[in-house]
């Protein structure tokens, strides 16, 4: 494999590894609960990084463009989100939340579970959404790997 493949993977593995530490961190770390849309775009990293770390295992152009394509998915359906946070458009989709009936009633855990809008950004920084960020880093990555994996098509 040429260096530029080789970098074309680490960015695959590195990217949604990186969006999904942060995803679980604000999740768990800081209270910000994903809505529907919000998994929606953690679907493909994971794809991404099971692709990537394939690549690894059985070194693939392929496997590493397929990384990439999950990489542009999920940026794409970060776009989406972030337009329905930002009143562009419509969402899909009723908003959701997670509800875990533990050792109490089904009602309670629905009574005490946290509202979670699919049309509201929890958190932004210069106006840019969580979803936002997704898709601006998520895209970037995915056409960089898309043009070191050319550039590595070209010397091979």
């Amino acid at each position: 494999m040429t260096v530029a493949t080789d970098r074309a993977r680490l960015l695959a593995l590195a990217v949604p590894a990186a969006l999904l530490g942060g995803a679980y961190i604000s999740q768990y770390g800081f209270g910000l609960y994903p809505c529907e849309m919000c998994w929606w775009q953690r679907y493909p990293h994971f794809a991404a990084l099971i692709l990537a770390g394939l690549a690894f295992v059985r070194p693939s152009r392929v496997l590493v463009g397929l990384a990439a394509l999950a990489l542009l998915t999920s940026g794409l359906i970060g776009a989406f989100h972030a337009g329905v946070e930002y009143g562009w458009w419509e969402g899909l989709t009723a908003c959701s939340t997670d509800l875990a009936v533990g050792s109490g009633s089904a009602l309670d855990a629905i009574m005490n579970a946290p509202i979670v809008r699919c049309d509201v950004a929890p958190w932004s920084l210069f106006g840019i959404s969580l979803a936002g960020y997704n898709f601006l880093i998520s895209t970037a990555a995915a056409l960089t790997i898309f043009a070191l994996l050319r550039r590595s098509g070209d010397q091979a």
